[in-house]
């Protein structure tokens, strides 16, 4: 399995392009997926410079209800004109950071004939599965970190019932997960993945003030045999405590980089 970063906060190249947000390009030995679309037409701009054609995409994952993982997905419906787009059916519900800033995604996505909103796992073939976050009952409680779903004019702490993961079974498990809301510690104990890419949403931890904790996170996952691919929202100065623990099981990833596993 080959995977290219199409959008990440930072750009591994100095001719690509790079924005807060994620986009990967996933070639499986039967499927190529894009999997998010970062905020804007970034992953399009990158995907021309790295000579990867979006009409080849036959899959495409969202992975959770946040305009940085799905700002791209109108650009993408222009440019891929058979794919289906699968999601979880509570990505349209009303997400706010804080109380002033909304960072849900378009709602005229939810009518289009290509899209596909699922509650439970879905196996798309031998090899690909959809999982909802939601259906696990989590070990370590779920940080909002200031993340709400808005309802009834009431802000309440987002527990990412919107939030999948795309476990993709090949000579290894792989997951991949947009942000891992529902904390990193959670989806290791509940899949066990060989290989995980995706963010650890740890910005709100300070590096400094929590880095115990950091530590600590990071013994917890130097217990499985996994290799960590990580970005947009794990953090620099979190990456860098954890990779004194982890050394070779964690690389960090941004636009252009390019994963073989």
């Amino acid at each position: 399995m080959k995977c290219i970063v199409l959008t990440e906060n930072t750009s591994y190249k100095e001719d690509l392009l790079h924005e807060h947000g994620l986009s990967l390009w996933i070639e499986t030995e039967h499927h190529t997926i894009l999997f998010d679309s970062g905020q804007s037409d970034v992953f399009y701009q990158n995907a021309l410079k790295l000579n990867l054609d979006l009409n080849q995409v036959d899959i495409c994952v969202l992975s959770h209800g946040h305009y940085d993982h799905a700002g791209g997905l109108k650009k993408f419906l222009e440019m891929n004109h058979h794919a289906k787009i699968y999601m979880h059916e509570k990505v349209f519900n009303s997400y706010w950071h804080g109380y002033d800033k909304y960072i849900g995604i378009d709602a005229s996505l939810k009518d289009h004939a290509r899209v596909v909103l699922i509650q439970d796992t879905l196996k798309l073939d031998e090899n690909l599965t959809l999982i909802p976050c939601a259906q696990y009952e989590p070990v370590i409680p779920i940080e909002s970190y200031g993340l709400y779903v808005k309802k009834d004019n009431e802000y309440i702490d987002d527990k990412f019932e919107h939030e999948i993961l795309l476990q993709i079974d090949e000579d290894k498990k792989i997951v991949f997960s947009g942000c891992t809301h529902c904390g990193i510690e959670n989806v290791m104990h509940w899949l066990k993945p060989d290989v995980l890419i995706g963010g650890f949403h740890l910005k709100k931890v300070d590096p400094v003030l929590k880095r115990n904790h950091l530590i600590d996170l990071a013994q917890t996952l130097k217990q499985y045999k996994t290799h960590y691919y990580t970005g947009h929202c794990t953090g620099e100065g979190q990456y860098l405590v954890m990779k004194e623990v982890l050394q070779d099981q964690l690389d960090e990833i941004s636009a252009g980089f390019c994963m073989e596993v």
